[in-house]
């Protein structure tokens, strides 16, 4: 997975066509399906076929699993509904490497950050990325982020608590490679077109104040 200086966007927990639409209005980097039992956003394959369809072609849609079958994962990836993996349970490195055996896409690897030595943890990750979350995700809260001032030795995404009011200040503080949105650019539980659009243009404004700061 290639990262460049332009942090990258990603907004989760699409739940209709209509979500896919409004990510595309809002030129987002990637987006996201959760398609994991008993989580508040989960969605069935057939609404991912729908989604994928609506979504525009060069955004690449990701799956978020928790401790799922490795069977699972292949059967979406290789119907082409998906273009990423993202793991938000308990998998280790076995799982890991089992996964990669059996399927080729880009895997991001979810922690649950709540002390320095989780993020040590996620430092070591075989993963493609990592992202640092404030717990389950999708839960509109975030984690301490003062733990990232004592340093973070790869690229990762953010996430946890951010929305259009806080994510140019994220940006900007922690320099993450890219950061994750689900509940932030919700209104009542719906993703909201609107706030997906400030959301990004937030992030893209705090990446150009970067780049008259370099």
């Amino acid at each position: 997975m290639s990262i460049s200086s332009r942090t990258k966007i990603k907004i989760c927990g699409l739940m209709s066509e209509q979500d896919a639409e409004y990510v595309s209005e809002a030129c987002a980097d990637f987006a996201g399906v959760i398609l994991a039992p008993d989580r508040k956003r989960t969605v069935s394959a057939e609404t991912v076929k729908r989604i994928r369809r609506a979504l525009n072609p060069d955004i690449p849609l990701t799956g978020v699993f928790v401790n799922a079958q490795i069977a699972e994962i292949c059967a979406f990836a290789e119907k082409g509904l998906i273009q990423l993996v993202q793991l938000h349970g308990q998998e280790d490195a076995a799982y890991l490497m089992k996964l990669r055996k059996r399927c080729s896409l880009p895997v991001i690897q979810a922690f649950r950050i709540e002390s320095e030595r989780d993020l040590r943890q996620a430092e070591h990750s075989e993963a493609d990325l990592v992202l640092l979350d404030h717990g389950i995700g999708g839960t509109g809260e975030g984690f301490d982020l003062s733990l990232l001032e004592k340093g973070f030795s790869r690229p990762f995404l953010l996430a946890g608590g951010l929305h259009p009011g806080n994510v140019a200040a994220a940006v900007s503080g922690y320099r993450p490679c890219g950061v994750d949105v689900s509940s932030g650019v919700e209104t009542d539980g719906r993703k909201d077109s609107e706030k997906m659009k400030a959301f990004v243009t937030e992030v893209r404004h705090a990446d150009k104040e970067q780049e008259v700061l370099l």
